[in-house]
């Protein structure tokens, strides 16, 4: 058909869209497969098949573009070979109601693009095609013989029908309502055979078609669904089912819609499909339909297939019978082990029943494997059935099988594994611990009211015993407990089933879990495994109390009445008490020497520097509040016995903030100190290093300019290195909080924020401080005085100094209807309104995010190219919400722009 502008070539390839699908063509002629991979064909259109596409559009597209391209062929009968197929004729006719000119616009059209909406039969539909329109009021049309504007009519009037007539219904339309393309799940009625004759405006032409094919979209949606072609073999008269690599033959050459319109509508009142008679159909989704004139004749079969697409199509050929060789060798090969197999499992299942003559376990499961045919057998493996003494444990039986010792024989020599498991195999050892543990199971809740019963008497003399109070109440429950652990321990003394093994991390982590948990009568053990020394958490028990618990917990820490308490608890206890006392004492020495430190009076400010003195000296807030809390509660903290001001300086013992800052940003940092309170923190504390701020008069000039001088100066080069590190860190921040505030006409709309989105600000700073084990010291108080020798400074070194100073945060205090989110700065804008989405329900779409009156647009950028920073608040404005947000997925995808078969080959590309 094509192959006047191809080269005959010994190795032809199809490069071109025409000559993929001219190969496509002859494939579907003569090739031997079921079904045909269009897939070169789709890479030649540059088609994204995972992206849905319009079907109509694509065939309007390709209709134009198949035109366009055989228009460049010389023979004539392929070069207008769509037209003659295709192509039919209208007429926009117009005419004038004050003189009744006509006037006529002629049109070629490839399909007739049908209106559903309010019709049930696609002759209504065809009807309302060709229906006259009026031309009235301000639509009225200019007559060029009145000259004047007139009323008029317009119609469409059908002058010639091609000879395959494609029939578009208008499924997809769109919605006012909610302004996005919407599906009509209506039933249309069409009938196998179309009567054109009298819609034509020449009569007489034959115009009779009979239907072809049928187009059916499954899906509610016009965003998703699945495309299924019902087609009619012309020479046959059969209906065929394409449904993607799926193909079936119709019985009775009738066409079977079925079940492509056993559909879930989303409204509760589904509409009841009408009857329809003797060669009409009703559908739902039926999308294109494609008539056939009838009087044309019939194409001959034999349809000569140029020689180079044919030797394409037998080289495919070649290697599709090259397969099924393959196939059907592999699976001769595989009936030929099977019959193997089935005679071996013929010859031993006979043999295969222990009866009189010794016998031996195996694994069932492995049975079970042997017999299935369908895998390779694998060796034996009975190790999940043996117990800690490497034999056959008791609960293992069940999932054991005896066999003769004949067919043990026949298996192990025949796939090898191991142990061998013979009738001397079962563990005596673990059956007398299981009868143990179910006679105490069966004699737990008697022997529990026989205890309680004890222990409601008193106990005279030396002969009772302490056990701990939270032990007695859950001693049932504990008991209960180990009960069931030793009866799992088959389950848990072997890890292996046939080839699989537990983790080690995980039988490790469990193991510490159950070592953590404090077993019967622990809890009156002391940190050095004696006797605790506080008698609140213990009580005595009779002798025949203890004995009943025992019989339970056999390995529990005995303890008679006799016995004393942890001497060194002891000491311990008296020491405690002394550092007590101590702790009170420094605390109260401490808050009487500074009292203003202590209550935050009268302090020095550096942007109001007083006049009363020239010197100011400076400690790290650190130390401060942490002098304060111990100050406080000295029995919980311990005593703060260094500044520590080496926080406040860099490796070369320079100063690591300007003056400019310690007035500003840096004044969170820093406690400034006045120089009688210095006396007393110098008698008080180890000072590592002295900082003090000079003020000084400089010039003759009246009034004289002040300068302020540090000691130690400033360190120019590391206070570079800490502002670039403080940049790099908001730029590189991981797990970070920002906080969203949702604004309506510019005020914050305050609602509960979402459980699991939120970072909770209840506990202050000082009480997460206080959460500190008792004696833990921070490491900048434990400092000794270094040299003072310039040093080079390392990355990692900087690093560490860098977060010594930067130790105390002044975090944003989230206010009620904040909502808090975690986000990293690589994280892109997109991704942050859709978590924003779930803790608003709002729509990216209908987001309008700012921040510090930024408005943030470009969802592609991350959060840190958009100077989004820890502790950040993100305004947002949210457009009209849509209701229905369950349906917030199809939403999403319906706002994105329609891009269609833009960048294909269908339009040049």
């Amino acid at each position: 058909m094509m192959g006047d502008g191809i080269q005959e070539e010994k190795d032809y390839e199809p490069q071109t869209i025409c000559e993929h699908l001219q190969y496509l063509f002859a494939l579907l002629q003569n090739s031997n497969r079921r079904y045909i991979d269009p897939s070169g064909f789709v890479k030649a259109l540059g088609l994204d098949t995972g992206q849905q596409q319009d079907a109509q559009e694509f065939s309007k597209l390709f209709m134009s573009l198949l035109e366009d391209t055989l228009s460049k062929q010389k023979n004539p009968d392929v070069r207008n070979i769509v037209q003659q197929q295709f192509c039919g004729e209208y007429a926009y006719v117009t005419v004038c109601n004050q003189c009744g000119r006509e006037s006529k616009l002629l049109s070629k059209f490839y399909e007739l693009e049908l209106n559903i909406q309010g019709h049930k039969q696609l002759t209504d539909c065809i009807s309302e095609f060709l229906k006259e329109e009026k031309l009235e009021g301000d639509n009225r049309y200019f007559c060029e013989n009145c000259q004047s504007k007139q009323n008029a009519t317009r119609k469409i009037r059908l002058l010639s029908l091609p000879c395959t007539l494609n029939l578009q219904l208008m499924r997809f339309v769109f919605d006012r309502q909610t302004g996005h393309k919407k599906k009509l799940n209506t039933y249309i009625g069409f009938s196998e055979i179309l009567d054109m004759e009298p819609y034509v405006e020449h009569k007489g032409g034959g115009y009779v078609y009979e239907l072809s094919a049928v187009l059916i979209h499954r899906g509610v949606s016009a965003y998703s669904g699945h495309y299924i072609a019902h087609v009619k073999d012309p020479q046959s008269g059969e209906w065929y089912k394409f449904n993607d690599e799926d193909i079936e033959k119709m019985e009775g050459k009738k066409l079977q819609l079925g079940i492509e319109e056993d559909l879930a509508e989303p409204s509760k009142s589904q509409t009841r499909k009408p009857k329809c008679g003797k060669g009409t159909h009703c559908s739902r989704n039926a999308y294109m339909l494609v008539y056939r004139l009838q009087t044309q004749e019939k194409p001959s079969t034999t349809v000569q297939v140029p020689a180079f697409l044919q030797e394409l199509v037998d080289r495919d050929n070649s290697k599709f019978e090259e397969w099924c060789i393959e196939m059907a060798e592999m699976r001769k090969q595989s009936v030929d082990k099977g019959k193997a197999k089935h005679e071996e499992v013929k010859e031993l299942y006979q043999r295969l029943p222990a009866g009189a003559e010794p016998y031996e376990f195996v694994s069932l499961e492995w049975l079970q494997k042997w017999l299935d045919e369908s895998t390779p057998t694998k060796p034996i493996d009975n190790h999940a059935c043996l117990c800690s003494h490497d034999k056959l444990h008791p609960d293992k039986i069940s999932i054991m099988k005896r066999i003769s010792e004949y067919a043990a024989d026949i298996f192990y020599s025949r796939y090898g594994g191991g142990p061998r498991l013979t009738v001397k195999a079962l563990c005596k050892e673990c059956v007398v611990e299981r009868c143990r543990v179910l006679r105490l199971k069966n004699q737990l809740n008697e022997d529990y009211k026989t205890v309680n019963n004890l222990l409601k008497a008193t106990v005279k003399g030396n002969d009772g015993f302490w056990v701990g109070k939270s032990s007695l109440r859950s001693w049932r429950q504990l008991a209960l407990e180990q009960l069931d652990e030793q009866d799992g321990d088959a389950d848990q003394s072997n890890g292996k089933m046939n080839g699989n093994t537990l983790n080690k991390d995980e039988s490790k982590e469990e193991r510490k879990e159950e070592e953590e948990e404090l077993n019967f009568n622990e809890d009156i053990l002391c940190p050095h495994g004696e006797l605790c020394i506080s008698e609140n958490e213990r009580r005595l028990v009779s002798k025949e109390a203890w004995s009943k618990l025992q019989q339970y917990f056999p390995r529990a820490p005995e303890f008679p009445s006799y016995k004393e308490c942890c001497s060194q608890c002891k000491i311990l206890e008296r020491e405690g008490e002394e550092n007590e006392a101590l702790h009170k004492m420094i605390a109260n020495e401490q808050k009487t020497s500074l009292p203003n430190l202590f209550q935050d009076k009268n302090r020095p400010c550096l942007s109001n520097w007083p006049e009363d003195t020239d010197v100011l000296y400076i400690v790290s807030q650190f130390f401060v509040e942490e002098w304060r809390k111990f100050v406080r509660k000295p029995t919980r903290c311990s005593p703060v016995s260094s500044v520590g001001n080496s926080a406040l300086l860099c490796p070369h013992g320079g100063l690591m903030f300007t003056f400019a800052s310690m007035t500003k940003e840096d004044s969170k940092l820093i406690a400034l100190i006045w120089p009688s309170e210095w006396q007393t923190i110098q008698k008080l504390f180890v000072v590592d290093h002295v900082i003090k701020i000079t003020r000084s008069e400089v010039g003759d000039v009246n009034p004289s300019e002040t300068q302020y001088t540090s000691e130690p100066k400033l360190c120019p080069e590391c206070r570079e290195g800490l502002l670039c590190q403080q940049q790099r860190d908001l730029r590189e921040y991981t797990q970070a909080t920002i906080y969203v505030h949702k604004v309506v006409d510019n005020k914050k709309v305050m609602k509960d924020s979402a459980p699991e989105l939120n970072v909770s600000s209840s506990e202050t700073e000082e009480d997460k401080e206080e959460a500190k084990p008792d004696g833990e010291k921070d490491p900048d108080f434990n400092q000794s005085n270094g040299g003072t020798k310039r040093q080079k400074i390392s990355h990692q070194n900087y690093i560490a100094y860098q977060k010594q100073v930067i130790r105390r945060s002044m975090r944003h205090r989230k206010v009620r209807g904040e909502k808090a989110l975690l986000v990293s700065a690589n994280q892109t804008l997109k991704e942050l309104k859709i978590q924003i989405m779930h803790a608003f329900s709002v729509a990216p779409f209908d987001q309008n995010l700012s921040i510090d009156g930024k408005i943030l647009s470009d969802d592609c950028a991350t959060l840190g190219t958009l100077g989004v920073i820890p502790e950040s608040v993100i305004l947002l404005k949210a457009d009209e919400p849509i209701a229905d947000y369950a349906a917030m997925d199809d939403v999403m995808q319906v706002c994105m722009p329609e891009e269609g078969f833009k960048g294909t080959g269908l339009l040049g590309h």
